[in-house]
């Protein structure tokens, strides 16, 4: 397996494997194990560990070929067996681990005229359909959040679009309001059935044909006395679903209100950053072009009319130009790095907010439970009507509602890439 190679798709820091091999985006990592429970062992600058093998794209490189990377005229780029790329000068046959950087970007401006490989929508860029195939769903078969809403959608509201991560917030904060009106209808229910209490204790109490004498008075006493012990059951049912149901629903409420805050701040500033980045490449890209052609024209200017002077402005315009394609890099490593952490954060965000959707849904279905149970203690002349309802909470499964709702809701399922030039 020393001539598989693999190209990182996303930075990768290794703390999720005790032996894992941290590396950037767009780095390049030599395969020296590919298992198929999706871990693979790479070899990079001359360290072995583990990663996902999700976070790359395989490529099929020779030790002794050249890479396709731009480079200035008369370099070429090659992969060592440890997976380690070095450069070599044609002419003079130098060799340098670093890539070369004098008038770099004059040689690559025609090449790239200002337009990434990946298209960038909403400041998020996309993979191109030749690629879109190469990528892997991170829990395939799952219908899972951290899948299927990567892009946005236009908001039916309005003309706006919103983020798939607000999509999967306003499900939590829609499942939040329905947990307070569930709470609600206990805190009735409860009501009426105290209410009812009191209603059969009064009516026990009442000294209607108390003269009745004989058997028939014993039996007309033990009938009264019946909706006295009928009373104190109810009250007893209303005081339970107050502690058992309606009490946690509200507590659990309460706590899920502090997660959803903590999630959607953190991810609005994070695509805030990403578009700061965004618009901060596209500026450089149109200095990076300014600066290209203002040294075309100054070499125009020498082919007409050769003097020291013109000369010296080339040089100068020539510093300007790759100072602005440096900083057209540094640019695009920002918003790189900027849309890593986005990734890394959008993953980690919607993992948790599906495990708080699993949570909610088992403590309602317990709550609920626990409310028919104390319904079939209470009311066993009525247990045909409680039947049905005990048959669908048995039958309520987090990943099958977790799937319908995907399907209805999800808003992409390609991931971003880094932008590439």
């Amino acid at each position: 397996m020393s001539d598989l190679f693999c190209r990182s798709l996303y930075a990768y820091n290794g703390d999720q494997h005790q032996q894992g091999l941290k590396f950037e985006a767009g780095e390049v990592i030599r395969v020296t194990q590919a298992l198929d429970g999706g871990w693979w062992e790479g070899e990079k600058d001359g360290v072995k560990g583990w990663f996902p093998s999700t976070y790359v794209q395989v490529e099929k490189l020779s030790s002794m070929s050249p890479l396709d990377e731009p480079l200035p005229r008369d370099w070429k780029c090659y992969m060592s067996t440890q997976g380690r790329k070095y450069y070599v000068n044609t002419i003079s046959n130098g060799k340098n681990l670093q890539p070369p950087l004098d008038l770099r970007w004059l040689e690559l401006f025609d090449s790239f005229s200002f337009c990434s490989s990946c298209p960038a929508i909403n400041c998020v860029t996309f993979p191109l359909p030749l690629h879109m195939s190469e990528q892997q769903l991170l829990k395939p078969d799952e219908w899972s959040y951290c899948d299927y809403f990567w892009a946005d959608r236009k908001d039916p509201q309005g003309s706006a679009n919103i983020s798939g991560f607000e999509v999967l917030l306003q499900k939590q904060l829609k499942g939040r309001q329905m947990q307070k009106e569930m709470a609600e209808f206990v805190r009735e229910r409860i009501r009426i059935e105290e209410e009812y209490a009191k209603n059969l204790s009064k009516l026990s109490q009442i000294p209607l044909a108390a003269q009745e004498e004989g058997t028939l008075g014993e039996a007309w006493s033990q009938l009264k006395k019946s909706l006295a012990d009928e009373a104190e059951v109810h009250l007893k049912f209303s005081s339970k679903l107050q502690s058992e149901v309606e009490k946690p629903l509200l507590i659990f409420r309460e706590n899920f209100k502090k997660d959803m805050k903590k999630f959607d701040h953190h991810m609005a500033d994070l695509r805030k950053q990403l578009a700061s980045r965004n618009a901060a490449v596209e500026k450089a890209r149109k200095a990076l072009a300014d600066r290209q052609k203002d040294l075309d024209l100054k070499t125009q200017q020498l082919e007409i009319k050769l003097n020291s002077k013109i000369e010296e402005d080339i040089k100068k315009a020539r510093r300007k130009s790759t100072q602005a394609g440096d900083e057209l890099m540094r640019c695009v490593d920002l918003y790189n790095q900027s849309q890593s952490k986005w990734f890394e954060e959008m993953v980690t965000s919607s993992l948790e907010l599906e495990r708080l959707e699993v949570e909610r849904v088992e403590m309602i279905r317990q709550h609920l439970c626990q409310y028919t149970t104390l319904r079939h203690e209470t009311d066993m002349f009525n247990q045909s009507t409680i039947e049905p309802v005990d048959k669908l909470l048995r039958s309520v499964d987090p990943a099958t509602d977790r799937e319908l709702w995907v399907k209805e809701h999800k808003t992409g399922e390609l991931r971003p890439v880094d932008m590439d030039i």
